[in-house]
């Protein structure tokens, strides 16, 4: 789920679960109406995306994915999901993403969708992309999205390939964030980093983020209409040796 405030006319919306902020579909649906608001709403300069407790997010939901029935419950989701992405991505205004403790899978491609993203000085805090590790690669748009981000081949081939999981400093090394910060200066940063870029004459941030993420925008939106990317994503899910490994995940993190 989702708590949403308002501080200063910056939307802080918080992903709060009770443990590792898990990201199910009702989570996305709420997250896409807080982006339209955002889009809708002159008053409103941007959003800010963190999360509660120790996790920003883990990624999505293990037992959602375990608990797929079919095939079409998958494409389903991931038609509904990939649609949210990119919309995250191309929010008109700042979007700026204050991790606030361990960020992995979905949880640090939220973070590459953003336009800004800091972390927690804590030397517990471990980021990464493990995916390669369980079974799963990357839908269409969380793989441009994530190479965006990186804003390098060789990057996102050492973020993939090795599923390793370090601490701040190393992610800040790999540009997964842009910038470290201390804990309870988080949201002032992420407010600090809205305003800069929002509160100019005319708003030309949105025109300029509109051109930086046009194409790789419109190359997810061409893609997903073209690529037959439903029946990967399908038999990945529906794969039972990936379902034993997500539920002896998820089994290990309930027992922490």
């Amino acid at each position: 789920m989702l708590k949403k405030d308002i501080q200063d006319n910056i939307v802080i919306a918080q992903l709060s679960d009770g443990a590792s902020n898990a990201i199910d579909i009702e989570t996305l649906r709420e997250l896409k109406k807080i982006i339209d608001e955002v889009n809708e709403k002159d008053e409103l300069k941007g959003l800010i995306l963190t999360g509660e407790g120790r996790f920003f997010s883990s990624g999505f939901s293990l037992p959602m994915f375990v608990g797929f029935k079919s095939n079409e419950e998958v494409v389903s989701f991931f038609e509904e999901e990939e649609g949210i992405l990119l919309d995250y991505f191309t929010c008109k205004k700042p979007v700026v993403c204050a991790m606030n403790g361990h960020s992995a899978a979905m949880g640090l491609i939220l973070a590459m969708a953003s336009d800004y993203r800091i972390i927690a000085n804590h030397p517990k805090i471990k980021v990464g992309m493990s995916e390669i590790k369980i079974g799963l690669g990357l839908s269409i748009a969380q793989s441009a999205i994530v190479k965006f981000g990186l804003d390098s081949d060789r990057l996102y081939r050492d973020v993939m390939y090795f599923g390793r999981m370090g601490g701040v400093e190393k992610a800040l090394e790999l540009k997964m964030v842009d910038e470290v910060v201390e804990q309870d200066n988080l949201i002032n940063r992420a407010k600090e980093i809205i305003s800069l870029w929002i509160d100019t004459p005319n708003r030309p941030f949105i025109q300029i983020k509109a051109g930086l993420k046009k194409e790789t925008a419109d190359r997810i939106s061409h893609d997903l209409k073209t690529v037959k990317w439903q029946e990967l994503m399908a038999s990945t899910l529906m794969n039972q040796e990936v379902k034993d490994t997500l539920a002896f995940v998820q089994a290990a993190m309930e027992q922490k």
